[in-house]
């Protein structure tokens, strides 16, 4: 990837904090943050650590889930991200800090588990951003995170990124494919783990679910406005943002209908300890 790209695929800001929250969360998030939650209680630790943890939808279902005794920090790179998830109030203490997971700002061996939800596609070097993982984790902590799996395997991002290719055919935005969908492969995944220093084998899930919206429409908007596919829908001329949600939203009513939409997700969770 190359640094612009780099740029715009990492650049969380302006109205897209906003529309993530309150769209693609519901839309795709809480039902994985769900399932993370219950596996990180199932560790019993006694400080957590929370990596591109976003506008906060894995944090506050592992605050849920966690008693309260229980250290919570979360960070992500981009503070307009944490400044949203600051305002969704959480009925027990959790530490927000702007962090970049390449250069953790935290001891060695200091959080019994790290968590990470659909952040690690977006490191530039993963095998680093788990080498910080790993050194910030106690002997025998873990590292539980989840990566979407192939976009194929994933209707509404697949639908809406054929959709935009169509729609501009000389230049096709490939953020989806490129970036939340492409680092899937368990052979890549458990190889950087190991150039990291994790000596375990990981253990990978394959996690299915669904995705559900009021409308077409709101399913588009979510993707085309609500995440770094917007910066670059923005950047190519001949259309505006609001013709190419348009051209999205046609896309998912044609495969999934006019109504509420309903479509599959699936990722892969990974563990591995240190």
């Amino acid at each position: 990837m190359n640094t612009n790209m780099l740029r715009t695929d990492t650049n969380f800001a302006g109205q897209i904090p906003e529309l993530y929250d309150r769209l693609l969360v519901p839309m795709l998030f809480e039902p994985y943050a769900n399932d993370i939650a219950q596996r990180v209680a199932a560790h019993d630790p006694s400080r957590v650590l929370e990596t591109a943890a976003g506008t906060g939808a894995v944090t506050r279902a592992i605050a849920h889930a966690l008693p309260a005794h229980v250290d919570i920090v979360a960070t992500d790179l981009n503070q307009a991200m944490l400044d949203r998830a600051a305002m969704t109030h959480i009925d027990r203490p959790v530490a927000w800090r702007q962090a970049n997971a390449l250069q953790l700002p935290f001891d060695d061996a200091s959080f019994d588990i790290v968590v990470c939800q659909f952040g690690v596609m977006f490191f530039p070097d993963k095998p680093a951003a788990f080498a910080e993982a790993r050194r910030v984790l106690r002997p025998g902590g873990t590292l539980l995170f989840n990566v979407w799996d192939r976009i194929e395997e994933n209707e509404f991002a697949d639908t809406i990124t054929d959709a935009l290719g169509m729609f501009f055919p000389a230049d096709p935005p490939l953020f989806m494919k490129r970036t939340p969908h492409g680092y899937f492969d368990q052979e890549t995944i458990a190889r950087d783990l190991a150039t990291a220093g994790f000596d375990a084998r990981p253990q990978f899930e394959t996690v299915t679910r669904r995705s559900r919206a009021a409308s077409a429409e709101l399913a588009a908007i979510a993707y085309c406005q609500g995440t770094p596919l917007r910066n670059e829908i923005e950047s190519r001329a001949g259309a505006s943002l609001d013709d190419a949600t348009s051209a999205s939203a046609a896309a998912v009513a044609a495969r999934f209908g006019s109504g509420p939409v309903d479509g599959k997700i699936q990722a892969h969770v990974i563990a591995v300890q240190r």
